[in-house]
Order: C-alpha cells, then structure tokens, then sequence
C-alpha cells in the first residue's frame, strides 16, 4: 500500500452489487480504472423489511454523478452463470446455508444481517441502462475478465475483493475503503476523487517474496477453490500472537522459496499425511494457482464492437443459441437461465424469513417450471436441481419442467422468432390471466398487476385485503414525506413475521416473472423496480390498516395516484379466478373464492378473527366492498364526472375525500 493518497481525475469505469462491475479508463492521463464496488452491502439501507429499491437507485444515481463530475464514463461488467466445474461448489453450498441462518436471524431478531434484498440486481441493472452506462455480462464469473481486461487498457482495480491483491495488474489495486467518492475534491476539470493504491511489487518488496510466489501465497492461505488441512502457519510469525499471524508466518516460511513448484512440494511435506494425500493436495494447490493466470480479454471486442467474443471454454461451445449468446451479454438473460440451461440446477434466493414458515420460493415455482421446459425442450428427461430452505437446511429438490399447450410447440433455438402473440399467451397462462382484462390498464401496469393477482392466489398463508392494499398503494404513492418519520421509526424495528413473508413471496414471483418475461422477450414491458416497492413504507401502511389508523389523515396523494390505485385494485378483482371443478383448492377455499366473487363474505380477508369479533369485521369488509363497487361504477363514467368536477370544485373536493376512505 502506498503511503500517500493519489488524486486521480478518472474519465471511464466499473462496479459490483453482489455480482456486478464497472470499468473505467482514463484518457486524459492515459491511464484507466476498474472498480469492484458494493453498494448494496455499504450503504446502510434497511434490508429486513424487503428493499429500499427508491433509495438504493439514488445512491447508484449519486454514485453515477461523482464518477461522472470527474468526468469518467462507466462501463459495467456483471457475473453470469455459476461456474460448471463445480471447483467452488462446497463454498457456495457452505455459503448458502449461512445465508439461510443469517436469514432467519434477520427475521426472528430483526438485527442487520446482510441479506440481499431480491430485486436489488434489477434495480441496479435497470438503473445503469437508464443512466446510458454500457453493460457486459459474462458466461461465468467476472473476476478474471475484470483482470484480463485490466491489464489490456493498462488500468488499476477498485475492490475489497482479496483475489485482485493476487492478480499481477501493472496499474495496481485501490482498496475500496480508501476510495472516498462521496467526498470529491476540486472544482469542474479539475475534480477528482481522493483514493489510495497497492501494487503487487510493493508487497512482495515489503514481506521479501518472489512476485512469482503470490498465486502460490493464495492458494497456500485458502481461497475458495482451494481446501487444506489445517496447519499452524503462525509458528512462523515474528509475533503469533497478532490476529494475522497466519498469513504473516506463511509469508515469512515463503522467504527462502524462488519457484512455485518447489514451495508447493516443500509446504505439502510440511504439512504430512500420506503419500496419496500429498498428490492429492498437489493437484488442488496448482488447480487454485491456475485461476490467477489472466486469461486473453474477451470483453474489449464487445464494448468496442458490440460482438460477442468466441467461448474460450470449450465446455460451452454449441451449447447456448446464437440468439441468447447476444442478450446474455448485454445483460438482457439473467445467470439464472444459463445455469438452468448448463447445468441443469438452480440455486434460489433467501430473503428475511423466519424459519417456521415455507420457503418463500415455493410460491413461484410453478413459473420457474414453465422457464424450465422453454429452456430444456419437451423432450428432455432431465429435472431442474432447485436448491431452497427446509426450516433452516439446505435442501437439494429434484423440479420437472412443465409445457403449456402454446409452449409445447416453441423450441428455443427459434425461441425470438416466435409470434409475439405466442410469448404472450405463454407468459398469461404461467400467470393464469386474461389477456382481454389486463389491456384496460396501461401497458407499464400490466405485468405488476397480473404477478399480484398470481401472489394473492398462490401465496401461502393467503395474503389479506389490508396486505393487498397496502402493497398497491405504496406503488401508487408519489410524496411520502407526511410518513417520512414513521416510516424512519420503523427502519429500526424487526419487520412482523407474517407480513414479511407475505411480502417476499410477492417479490419472488415478480422477479421469477420478470425472468420467464425476459427469455420470451418481453411480451410485457419491464415494470421499473425502484418505484414498485418500498419494504420499510409497505409495512407500515400494514401496520396502520391494522391498527385502525385513517391513512387520509396522513397521506395527501395526488389524484392521478389515486385513479391509478383504484384500478389496479379493480383489475385485480376481475382478473381473481373462480374455483373450477377439480382445482387444487380445498372445499373450503373453493367456498371462500365463491364468497370473493358474490361479493357476500369476506372471511378470506381476515388472518385472525374470533367469534366476538367476527361480526364486526364481517360488516366492515363488505362496507369496504361496497365503497369498491362505487369505484369500479366511478370509473365507468370518470369522463363525465371530471367535467362535473370542473364545474363544481366543492363537490369535487367531498368526491376525494369519499375516494379516500378507500385507502
């Protein structure tokens, strides 16, 4: 690490939420900058309550704009499918099931556990292309492109990320924390971002190693390709005592080593076993030295050209449709549907949830299995390998791909030629809507609506009307600020179980949708993510539902929001199915759904009730349905009742005030 802090004025970049990057170059000083950066995980935005997607696009939009006042032009570079060697395959799954721990602690104490909320790679995504930064998507993960690339334009990389302190970059590394972007200096051309930056030789100088013996360092230490016996490295140390004295007493055995061959068989000796052990863990040591070998970039002919680049692995070659080979590249197909398609499984998300209740994914799974068959073909007998949680294990679970009658008869290497009236009818059947009720609606409504009313039938326990609503209005919600406070106060306390779940399940049968919507082609047009949900505010318009708080007390929305509510509630209400004859629903839920669509009882709407208060709440929901039957009469004659409202300002006023009540 250098002592001093470089003052650099950049010109062009990249960055990492999870899984995404961004490169920079520099043409002023002819020089450039890679950075992996995570947002999501630094920022301090509540995750428990399901996302702050609103303010999340802020801060990449701020993010944007620094870069930019130093006049540097991003470029952004994601992960793509998991890796099909597997080599990583025991962290992954070790990860995975202390996510699913970290989970249930987040949901059960409400403490903050770096869990990321679902849709926060679409807001990213979404966001950059709206900011008009170029995005690359690899076919499998993005480190060594980011480093291949690094070394080709001769630039350094902005990361925590310990694997870029191992890969021999000419213009070095800035450590992230060193990188102090929301605290730009200067003024016009001559801004610029305060930061610091390591290079590999200065390591090797200070710990007085050979630059060759780095990757050997890694692989020695323990990366995630790499694992060892345990061994007392700290015996080494000058002071073993120190809380790195592992790695420092490694660095220091290492001193009187000058070729990775000869330290490797020196240090397997070191560290015993048997002979067939020793040529076991050879093998693996040079395997995890191998992946700090820079590839040749592939990446600089697609952001100069805009061509995809031939697979360097032969593995894939013939594998991925020409089609799709593009759109994953330009970040159009998720890593979701490579993995799908290549490996035949498919690790699923974990939100905040407690551990007692079913894993959120379970709603969405038949969507996933439509997927499944457009990407394996109806004459596949393979299974899809869906990793999810049982209570608090991680459970490996055998899925069949499943075809609709339209489906059956798209194959995937001719899938983007398909008549756009045939992607459509695949994706509305997936979601089991008409395709008649959802044209009333503006087109950027459509597919938020038909993935609702999909939830509302399928989410287990079932959703409530107050849950409903509240979801819709904080969609429709434009100012805020009257619930500014409230909604900060409760950024601090553990989300309710119920709702939380309820929530999540909403959210994974968003982003499954957008992903089945995605390979079709968007039949549907791309809802925007950031102004969909907002988790701490949603809560809280439950948590006032339920307390019998008046929301026209608290909330002033515009009236253009309150039409936009009123008829998705409505389409939500026609496009609700009625139970048919030999469905999946018990007696009882079938008698509930029939009670739904005579408009008679409303029992499905209450999570708890008892006998004494059953009557009341009878009564006030069928209050509530009646106020909604004058909605959906409203609607039909709106035209005549705006002139009215001209005409009349008072009435027009007693009007909104009746059409708030039904918030």
């Amino acid at each position: 690490m250098s002592q001093h802090g470089d003052s650099i004025c950049f010109r062009q970049f990249l960055l990492d939420v999870s899984s995404a990057w961004f490169v920079a170059t520099c043409k002023t000083d002819s020089w450039s900058l890679f950075v992996v950066f995570v947002l999501a995980d630094s920022s301090g935005l509540d995750q428990n309550h399901g996302g702050e997607y609103a303010a999340y696009e802020s801060l990449i939009e701020r993010f944007i704009t620094a870069l930019r006042t130093c006049e540097v032009d991003p470029y952004m570079v994601l992960d793509g499918g998991s890796d099909h060697t597997d080599k990583k395959l025991e962290t992954v799954t070790k990860r995975a099931e202390q996510r699913i721990e970290r989970a249930h602690r987040a949901a059960k104490d409400g403490g903050k556990e770096d869990i990321l909320p679902i849709m926060t790679k679409w807001v990213f995504r979404q966001t950059l292309t709206r900011l008009k930064v170029p995005v690359a998507k690899c076919f499998g993960e993005a480190d060594r492109e980011i480093a291949a690339l690094a070394d080709k334009w001769q630039c350094p990389v902005l990361s925590n990320d310990s694997d870029f302190y191992i890969f021999n970059l000419s213009a070095g590394l800035l450590p992230i924390s060193y990188f102090q972007w929301q605290d730009v200096k200067g003024n016009g051309s001559k801004s610029y971002i305060p930061c610091k930056r390591y290079y590999t030789s200065s390591f090797c100088i200070y710990f007085e190693i050979q630059p060759q013996l780095l990757p050997t360092f890694a692989a020695l230490a323990g990366n995630d390709y790499v694992k060892l016996p345990k061994f007392i490295w700290s015996r080494f140390a000058p002071d073993a005592s120190r809380p790195q004295s592992r790695l420092e007493g490694l660095l220091c055995w290492m001193k009187d080593f000058e070729q990775p061959e000869d330290t490797l068989k020196a240090a397997v000796e070191l560290m015993g076993g048997k002979s067939q052990n020793k040529e076991k863990m050879l093998q693996s040591l040079s395997v995890g030295m191998e992946e700090y070998k820079l590839p040749r970039s592939s990446l600089v002919e697609f952001f100069v050209r805009g061509v995809v680049p031939p697979f360097l692995d032969e593995e894939l070659i013939g594998r991925i449709p020409d089609w799709m080979q593009l759109r994953v590249m330009q970040a159009r197909l998720s890593g979701d549907t490579l993995d799908v398609l290549l490996l035949h499984r498919l690790s699923l998300g974990t939100p905040v949830d407690h551990k007692d209740l079913p894993s959120a994914n379970l709603t969405s799974r038949p969507l996933r299995q439509v997927m499944y068959g457009l990407l394996l073909g109806k004459e596949t007998s393979y299974k899809v390998e869906e990793r999810d949680r049982e209570d608090l294990q991680l459970k490996f679970i055998r899925i069949k791909p499943t075809f609709s009658r339209v489906a059956q008869r798209l194959q995937l290497n001719s899938l983007h030629e398909a008549q756009l009236s045939e992607r459509l009818e695949v994706l509305l059947e997936a979601l089991g809507v008409k395709e008649e009720l959802l044209n009333e609606l503006p087109p950027q409504l459509r597919l938020l609506v038909a993935v609702t009313c999909y939830w509302w039938n399928r989410a287990r326990p079932r959703p409530d009307l107050k849950l409903l609503k509240s979801l819709l209005l904080g969609m429709n919600l434009k100012d805020t600020s009257r619930l500014s406070a409230v909604v900060q106060a409760r950024c601090h306390q553990k989300p309710d179980v119920g709702v939380a779940h309820a929530f999540s399940q909403w959210q994974v049968c968003m982003k499954d949708s957008m992903h089945l919507n995605q390979l079709l082609g968007l039949p549907l047009p791309e809802p925007d993510v950031a102004r969909f949900y907002q988790g701490t505010l949603v809560h809280q318009l439950v948590h006032m539902r339920r307390t019998g708080s008046r929301l026209k007390r608290v909330l002033k929305p515009d009236q253009a929001s309150v039409q936009q509510y009123r008829d998705m509630l409505s389409a939500i209400r026609q496009l609700w199915p009625r139970p048919r004859q030999g469905s999946e629903f018990s007696e009882s839920e079938q008698a509930e759904r029939r009670a739904l669509n005579d408009q008679t009882n409303l029992r499905l709407f209450q999570l708890d009730y008892d006998e004494e208060t059953e009557a009341r709440s009878l009564a006030r929901a069928q209050e509530e349905l009646r106020l909604d039957d004058r909605l959906l009469l409203k609607t039909r004659y709106k035209t005549k009742e705006r002139r009215n409202r001209c005409n009349k300002v008072e009435l027009s006023r007693k009007e909104e005030g009746r059409g708030m009540d039904l918030l």
